[in-house]
């Protein structure tokens, strides 16, 4: 079992290997970082491939399936499983095994999600109704990533809808009819409730994760930015869960040494002076509390 240090997963499962980037907050990827490593190790899933080659692996498949203990399982933590270049039928045998392994909850993240069509198109897939352990999330790292991917996200029947804003590199505004019991009232959501009225209604975000970036050339997040998100989301009754601060932390006068690197994020109300202290020294507290909100799913 590949067990996971992410903080909102047990778990990760990864029947494809590869991506590609599409946007500013794929620029310092940690999966294409981690990929030199794996493949030094002799991994044959990536000894003889680039981060660029797209892949699929039957033979890691079933491995859900002998886990016996339930996981939360985050799918293709070195991929993305919407990408173009994953063929339709294996997108269906991916399905199939979460459908079997109804033990575990399955987290599946894009920043592809004009794939999510494919989910709206095929029926059987979903037994005509969303897989129970199956979650559904977007990455937006800033306002113009939310405004293109939330919108496809709410028009896809899922048990759980999800936005993991991180690297967060920018405000985010959420709505509130994206938050709350309303629709997003895009035109494309307003397309799909007249061909779905019976969906009409249950179109929201269920659970929003923000972290700030780590790694070679990570960029700060305004605390700010977080607050904001985490305001929203309470004001709407939406689990928040703030993974962590990355590389900089946020210096209040004596809460991290001077003597690290620094730099103003500036926002609307204050500049903030972030400094590089790393990612386990930055921790993963806001307003002196940790912040691990995890929304209810009766199964």
């Amino acid at each position: 079992m590949a067990e996971s240090k992410i903080e909102w997963t047990d778990a990760v499962w990864n029947p494809v290997t590869g991506c590609s980037k599409v946007s500013a907050g794929c620029a310092h990827c940690y999966a294409e970082r981690l990929w030199p490593r794996l493949r030094a190790m002799g991994n044959p899933a990536y000894k003889d491939r680039s981060f660029n080659d797209v892949a699929c692996h039957p033979e890691r498949l079933e491995q859900p399936l002998g886990w016996r203990k339930p996981r939360r399982i985050f799918v293709n933590s070195m991929s993305d499983l919407f990408h173009q270049d994953v063929p339709l039928s294996f997108l269906s045998e991916v399905f199939d095994v979460m459908r079997l392994a109804k033990q575990h909850t399955f987290m599946i993240l894009t920043k592809r999600p004009e794939g999510l069509k494919w989910l709206r198109l095929n029926g059987p897939i979903y037994d005509d109704k969303p897989l129970p352990n199956v979650w559904l999330g977007v990455s937006v790292e800033n306002q113009a990533a939310a405004d293109e991917r939330i919108p496809l996200l709410l028009q896809t029947p899922a048990a759980v809808r999800f936005i993991s804003a991180e690297p967060l590199l920018g405000p985010v505004d959420l709505q509130s009819d994206i938050l709350g019991d309303t629709l997003c009232r895009c035109g494309g959501c307003m397309d799909f409730a007249k061909d779905n009225p019976n969906d009409w209604g249950a179109q929201r975000i269920d659970w929003v994760i923000v972290g700030g970036e780590s790694g070679p050339g990570a960029r700060p997040v305004h605390p700010d930015w977080v607050r904001n998100l985490r305001d929203q989301c309470h004001g709407s009754k939406v689990p928040f869960f703030f993974k962590q601060w990355g590389e900089w932390g946020w210096y209040q006068g004596g809460h991290h040494s001077m003597k690290y690197p620094g730099t103003f994020v500036d926002d609307e109300r204050f500049k903030a002076w972030m400094v590089r202290v790393g990612k386990k020294k930055a921790g993963r507290e806001l307003d002196g509390q940790t912040w691990d909100e995890m929304p209810e799913v009766s199964r």
